[in-house]
């Protein structure tokens, strides 16, 4: 039987195992620097409006084109196309996310990307919003 677990316990319960104390507390403040980090950006009907088109969190003159997440299930999700610098390389993705309620609407966290082709995957530290059909972005 499951039973639901506050942050905080999870924390202490890292923490209080000696052999584990250091890997524990780099999780708890992983956890609690999330957890804050989401509160420091506002509410999310603040938060910029997500285009579909935008450079890539990973930089280096990367756009990514054909971004329209959408929440399916226990899930935030959307395909996409990463486009090289120079425009000649162009590579379809896929980026899925944790869904969660928030504010009336979805907050999508915890990003995996992977390449369609199996070649590439990774995360991406991408936050989004979505309420009322609207997608924003987190600051």
């Amino acid at each position: 039987m499951r039973t639901k677990t506050s942050l905080s316990h999870v924390i202490a319960t890292l923490v209080a195992r000696p052999r584990e104390k250091t890997f524990g507390l780099a999780v708890a403040m992983a956890l609690a620097g999330g957890v804050i980090g989401l509160q420091a950006q506002g509410a999310p009907s603040t938060w910029p409006v997500l285009p579909e088109t935008f450079e890539s969190t990973g930089g280096g003159g990367w756009m990514i084109t054909e971004y329209r997440p959408r929440v399916d299930g226990a899930v935030c999700r959307t395909d996409f196309v990463a486009v090289s610098p120079d425009s000649k390389d162009r590579f379809a993705n896929m980026v899925e996310w944790t869904a969660m309620p928030r504010d009336g609407g979805v907050f999508c966290a915890d990003g995996k990307w992977r390449a369609k082709d199996g070649s590439a995957s990774g995360t991406t530290p991408l936050q989004v919003f979505i309420k009322d059909g609207v997608v924003r972005r987190a600051r």
